[in-house]
């Protein structure tokens, strides 16, 4: 699945990023072995609060979760969480 145009990673909620992680099936570590700029702490300190990724990194995180969902899954969350 590509990234919906309509969903703005940089307006996703700490809850959310989590709820997408699990939904795709990912562990912390598994996104970092996946994606090489991104450490199992941002991980962690996106979906707590308390940090913010770069734009492009949350859009390549996004992209990840994405592959393994389907529009509705990342809908869903999106809108609820």
């Amino acid at each position: 699945m590509s990234t919906p145009g309509e969903i703005s990673p940089t307006n996703l909620s700490p809850m959310a990023w989590r709820l997408l992680r699990v939904g795709a099936g990912f562990e912390q570590r598994a996104v970092e072995r996946e994606i090489d700029e991104i450490q199992q702490a941002h991980v962690s300190m996106l979906e707590r609060g308390a940090r913010s990724l770069s734009p492009a990194r949350r859009a390549t995180l996004f992209e990840l979760y994405a592959d393994e969902l389907t529009t509705a899954q990342v809908r869903a969350i999106v809108d609820h969480f």
